[in-house]
């Protein structure tokens, strides 16, 4: 499967990031949508679809005309990541911000890829063959479920 433009400026974004001494880009919408032959809505596009909190991003922006968008990785630590996130856990959630949240759960090691890619798999909406807002609604309950192990000990999680 080939590439799109939103895959190659999220890819571009996250490796200027990672050279990026504190983790941070800050950009200017017009020169990336003129680097990248877009238009500006296609970056507001990727930065609102796959630099969200969940996922493990905080934007901020400035309007105008030296107006920025500057992009921030979240640092964390597994149990405060995993307690945050449960703190604020929606009763239904979206396939993508589920995949989401996987995401950034395997990128800070909190689970292995393996294990973000089975959960992915186990709350499709192919899997999860029930009409909306049940299939959201469950969704969020699994993953819910999950994170709580997750934060157990080892010999804890065996016995839950």
């Amino acid at each position: 499967m080939g590439r799109n433009v939103t895959d190659i400026i999220e890819e571009y974004l996250k490796s200027v990031m990672s050279d990026s001494k504190y983790g941070t880009v800050e950009l200017q919408r017009s020169e990336l949508a003129e680097l990248f032959k877009c238009v500006p809505s296609q970056i507001n596009y990727v930065i609102s679809t796959r630099f969200t909190v969940e996922r493990g991003y905080i934007v901020e922006s400035k309007r105008g005309g030296g107006g920025y968008i500057r992009i921030r990785e979240i640092p964390s630590d597994d149990t405060h990541t995993l307690v945050k996130l449960l703190q604020s856990w929606p009763t239904e959630m979206s396939q993508h911000d589920a995949e989401g949240v996987l995401e950034r759960l395997a990128r800070e090691s909190i689970m292995t890829p393996r294990e973000a890619m089975l959960l992915r798999t186990m709350v499709r909406r192919e899997v999860l063959s029930v009409d909306l807002p049940t299939r959201d609604w469950l969704r969020a309950r699994i993953l819910k479920h999950v994170l709580q192990v997750l934060l157990l000990e080892p010999n804890e999680a065996e016995n839950s």
